[in-house]
């Protein structure tokens, strides 16, 4: 890749990000996301303006899973009457793993960082919505280029 960074997770806008590839193996987390923001306070940001790129890898260094909860929802009538409502689901540590692998060719609506916790919010390509808490030492993001955003 052609630049990186490291623990610059601030400088990005992770906002409606398409997601690529998750991979998940013993000690090894990352991410390839496209769409992304790259923020002009970014240190290989040479423009001062905000910025895209695609094929960024986000790794999570020293990671583990701290849950993976299957969001909730209600549903409604032509009329607006409440017919049906499902409640929250936290994945069994045993299945994580493959809930994880639907999250590919989803939608990161948004990332957010809480201390060594990093929360995703997915809209999976299983049509279903979760919030992956993954709790990590340091990140790192790499990409190959810049380009304009529109």
């Amino acid at each position: 890749m052609k630049y990186t960074t490291k623990n610059e997770f601030e400088h990005f806008n992770f906002a409606e990000a398409y997601i690529g590839d998750v991979q998940v193996t013993s000690g090894f987390f990352h991410m390839v996301l496209d769409n992304v923001t790259i923020l002009p306070e970014n240190s290989c940001n040479r423009d001062i303006r905000e910025m895209r790129a695609n094929n960024l890898i986000l790794k999570i260094e020293e990671f583990s899973v701290i849950s993976v909860v299957e969001e909730g929802f209600k549903t409604y009538n032509a009329d607006g009457k409440l017919i049906g409502t499902c409640e929250d689901v936290e994945i069994a540590p045993e299945e994580q793993l493959e809930v994880i692998k639907t999250f590919a060719d989803g939608v990161l609506y948004s990332l957010e960082k809480c201390d060594a916790q990093y929360i995703f919010n997915i809209d999976a390509a299983n049509e279903r919505s979760y919030v992956l808490t993954v709790e990590g030492s340091g990140d790192e993001e790499a990409w190959d280029r810049f380009l304009n955003k529109e």
